[in-house]
C-alpha cells in the first residue's frame, strides 16, 4: 500500500469517527436569560431543575413515561432577594462536576449557594457559600 493510500484511509476513517461523535452531542436549546422562570438540565435525564429568576426559588423537576415519578419538589422555597431589587434575571444556576450539585449565583451581588437535588428528600438542600 502506499504512503498515499494510508493517509487517504486514515484520514476518511478520522472523518468518520468524527461525525460518529458530533451526532451524540446534545445541544442544549438556547434560553433567554432575562425571563422569570428557566429550566436547567441536570445529568439525570429525568431531572430538571426550576428556577425562579427573580427569587432565587427552585423546584426539582421530574419526568417520566410510565407517569409514576412525575412532578415537582420544592429545592427552595425561601425567597433569596428579600429586600433587594426585583431583578428578572437576577439568579442563574451553574452545574458542578457533582452530578447532584449546582451552584446558584445572585449575578447582581455575587452572592453564592450550594444546591444539592436529589431523589431523597433529606439530601436536597441550599446552603450559602461564604
Amino acid at each position: 500500500m502506499t504512503k498515499f493510500k494510508a493517509l487517504t484511509i486514515l484520514g476518511v476513517f478520522t472523518l468518520f469517527c468524527g461525525n460518529l461523535f458530533a451526532q451524540t452531542v446534545q445541544n442544549e436549546p438556547s434560553q433567554d436569560p432575562v425571563v422569570p422562570y428557566r429550566l436547567f438540565r441536570t445529568t439525570n435525564i429525568w431531572t430538571f431543575i426550576q428556577l425562579d429568576t427573580i427569587t432565587g426559588r427552585m423546584w426539582q423537576i421530574q419526568f417520566d413515561i410510565d407517569g409514576d415519578a412525575r412532578g415537582a419538589v420544592i429545592l427552595n422555597s425561601q425567597n433569596l432577594a428579600s429586600g433587594k431589587e426585583t431583578i428578572i434575571g437576577r439568579f442563574t444556576l451553574f452545574p458542578t462536576s457533582n452530578m447532584w450539585t449546582f451552584i446558584l449565583l445572585d449575578q447582581f451581588d455575587g452572592s453564592t449557594w450550594q444546591v444539592q437535588w436529589s431523589h431523597q428528600s433529606a439530601n436536597r438542600l441550599v446552603l450559602p457559600i461564604n
